[in-house]
């Protein structure tokens, strides 16, 4: 597969900073980073677990649009404000990259919303 294509989650920010939800390049899919926010009603939970799980429902549904699956996932980084955050998502995490086990980074670092517990950004290639 070749060629290049945006790919929106219609969420307010993309549109706002200038930036696509996830980019489609020949197999490969690169998604932005991704909060808890569920983009359907504007709402974010308070709690990281379920932010964490909301992520990674929209990342799915990225990768969905763009041809792919989360066991296309080759690279994630995960951002957090708070490091005492992270090990309370590694159930969420390992439900679902368990048994892909991509490449992983875990930043700490501020996030654009104080409401935002947890960002990930992923990497596929589609096969």
């Amino acid at each position: 597969m070749s060629g290049r294509r945006l790919i929106s989650s219609g969420f307010a920010m993309e549109d706002a900073v200038g930036y696509s939800r996830a980019v489609v390049d020949g197999d490969w899919v690169h998604v932005s980073g991704t909060t808890g926010f569920d983009y359907r009603t504007g709402a974010i939970s308070a709690d990281v677990r379920e932010q964490a799980a909301q992520a990674l429902d929209n990342i799915e549904a990225a990768l969905t649009e763009a041809g792919a699956g989360l066991a296309d996932v080759v690279r994630v980084r995960y951002l957090l404000p708070d490091r005492d955050d992270f090990e309370p998502c590694w159930p969420v995490l390992r439900q679902r990259f368990g048994d892909i086990r991509p490449a992983a980074s875990m930043l700490v670092c501020g996030l654009a919303d104080d409401r935002m517990l947890i960002e990930i950004e992923v990497t596929a290639h589609r096969t």
